[in-house]
């Protein structure tokens, strides 16, 4: 059942916010009541997470936009059923691992450039989002973003030092960066900063849907900026893209089912590393002591060596999933795990087959929910503004490989390895448990492991599983340093370095960049009343409640 550990030893003191009739969690309070505003006017949990969703891509471009990818989760409390959308897009028909070698990548997928973009998903993610499980116009639930583009609004403190950082990159992608700055700067904290070019690319979605982006002048823009650039996206990539609606995939954890999207997606990982987790007894563990973490580093390690060759394009490539989280091979994987000695380079095993970012949590007072994440990949992605649109074009594309071996490797029309992952949890009865999210590019599969653990192992509220600090293997998973909260005691960070870890402390600013920021509601089975909570890692709090007077 709930979590009702509520301690308050972390830093932050807070509280849940609870509410009975809906909830909206993400990263900036504008962006949390536009979602409100969304379920106030009938809409349900889907459009509000998709108003708050476009909102941030006004109030944070920093992170997201129309020029990134998305993935939801919807839990629909009629059939007690957890529904997936892929927002993410695909690779120009024309790029290939020749064209990049030949042009001097050396096997290297470049990060930043007009090669780095696929073709961006957003679009017709939230209006299909809206159409399959949402209940107002699309139109409807992208006013308030429109509202806030056209009016204004002030800069939070953090996502100016983010843009601020970001201003180099941002006037020297393309010709028009100048678009997303103030006179050649990142907007200062508190500055009032207008969008109209992107108020006018979201008038045009709300009146003509995906196809007005895809097939209208936003879309002969990117074209036009990527082939200035050197690229080779076209016209016809863009008419081309639709969303995928896989049904998600999940695993059994103690007495719930955990839900994430299907790959090409990431959050395969996190089922993974919980099959694994399921076998030991971490009810009886501090969640601060060397044991506990270790435990979860090895079996994320693990988890990562298969998640890091076999997630890819299921379209092109076979992703062997159902054999990757059998509990039989959980059990062989399991059994690697010394206690005693870390595995710094596991290998993937043999499954036997039968960023940045910002999410987005929504809840609705009928029971339904919505798991939503929407990203540019690295801050501003590759920094390119297509002219006259005022939003960035991702860098997605960089999630390749260009080794042709390789399941993940670049090919046309092909959707890359994508970090981004909303994540679901229901009872075993189906009831809705949980709508969560962990941002921070490899972060998230291991922000989803720990954040679970916390709820069901250690049976925390909202709040405190979020607060309570966490490990992230971020650099290089399954291979790279431990990056360890300072929140850990010294004697937990000593006896890791022991057993052969490469320990990595953070704190202060590091901690929302290397350790992830998220948002979580839990539903109250019994009362039907909703925990929600943001972590203090993120300091522009953005949770917010929609109590509907009765």
């Amino acid at each position: 059942e709930l979590g009702t550990r509520t301690e308050f030893g972390f830093e932050s003191r807070r509280s849940p916010v609870l509410a009975r009739n809906g909830s909206v969690a993400t990263s900036q309070p504008l962006a949390a009541q536009a979602g409100l505003e969304i379920l106030r006017a009938g809409g349900n949990a889907a459009d509000a997470a998709v108003a708050a969703a476009v909102a941030l891509n006004v109030v944070e471009p920093t992170s997201t936009g129309i020029g990134g990818d998305c993935f939801c989760l919807f839990y629909n409390a009629q059939d007690r059923r957890v529904y997936a959308v892929n927002g993410s897009g695909r690779a120009p028909a024309a790029l290939t691992i020749e064209m990049l070698n030949a042009a001097g990548c050396n096997g290297e997928m470049p990060r930043r450039g007009a090669h780095a973009v696929t073709v961006p998903g957003t679009a017709a993610g939230w209006q299909d989002t809206v159409a399959r499980h949402g209940r107002l116009s699309l139109a409807t639930v992208l006013a308030p973003a429109i509202r806030i583009a056209e009016e204004g609004h002030p800069v939070a403190p953090l996502i100016s030092r983010a843009w601020q950082s970001s201003a180099d990159l941002l006037g020297s992608a393309s010709p028009n960066g100048a678009e997303m700055l103030i006179n050649g700067r990142g907007p200062r904290a508190g500055e009032i900063r207008k969008n109209p070019n992107l108020a006018n690319v979201l008038r045009a979605v709300a009146d003509g849907g995906g196809e007005a982006f895809y097939q209208g002048w936003a879309g002969q823009a990117i074209v036009d900026v990527l082939q200035s650039l050197g690229g080779v996206m076209t016209v016809a990539d863009l008419a081309e893209h639709r969303s995928t609606f896989e049904p998600p995939i999940s695993t059994t954890y103690r007495d719930y089912t955990v839900h994430e999207c299907a790959p090409n997606g990431q959050g395969l990982t996190a089922l993974i590393a919980l099959n694994i987790l399921e076998g030991y007894e971490l009810q009886g563990l501090d969640p601060r002591s060397s044991p506990h973490a270790h435990l979860l580093i090895e079996a994320l390690r693990l988890a990562f060596a298969d998640a890091r060759w076999f997630v890819a394009d299921p379209a092109q490539s076979l992703v062997p999933v159902e054999g990757l989280l059998s509990k039989d091979y959980a059990k062989e994987r399991r059994a690697l795990i010394d206690p005693l000695q870390a595995r710094t380079r596991p290998t993937r095993g043999e499954p036997v087959n039968s960023s940045d970012t910002v999410y987005v949590s929504a809840a609705d007072g009928e029971g339904n929910a919505c798991s939503f994440i929407n990203s540019n990949y690295q801050g501003v992605g590759t920094g390119i503004v297509p002219p006259g649109c005022g939003f960035t074009l991702q860098n997605r594309g960089a999630g390749f490989v260009l080794d042709p071996g390789h399941p993940n490797a670049l090919a046309p029309r092909k959707r890359p390895y994508h970090t981004i992952i909303p994540a679901m949890s229901t009872h075993a009865d189906g009831a809705l448990h949980a709508s969560f999210g962990v941002m921070g590019g490899y972060n998230q599969p291991q922000g989803h492991v720990q954040v679970f653990a916390n709820l069901v192992d250690h049976n925390m509220d909202p709040q405190l599983a979020l607060d309570t600090p966490r490990f992230s293997i971020y650099d290089d998973p399954p291979n790279g340093g431990v990056y360890i909260e300072d929140g850990y005691p010294t004697t937990t960070m000593s006896e890791l370095g022991a057993l052969g870890h490469e320990v990595v402390p953070v704190s202060e600013l590091r901690r929302t960049e290397f350790l992830g920021k998220g948002q979580i509601i839990v539903r109250d089975r019994e009362s039907g009343v909703l925990w929600g909570r943001s972590p203090r890692r993120w300091c522009c709090r953005g949770i917010l409640v929609f109590a509907r007077v009765m």
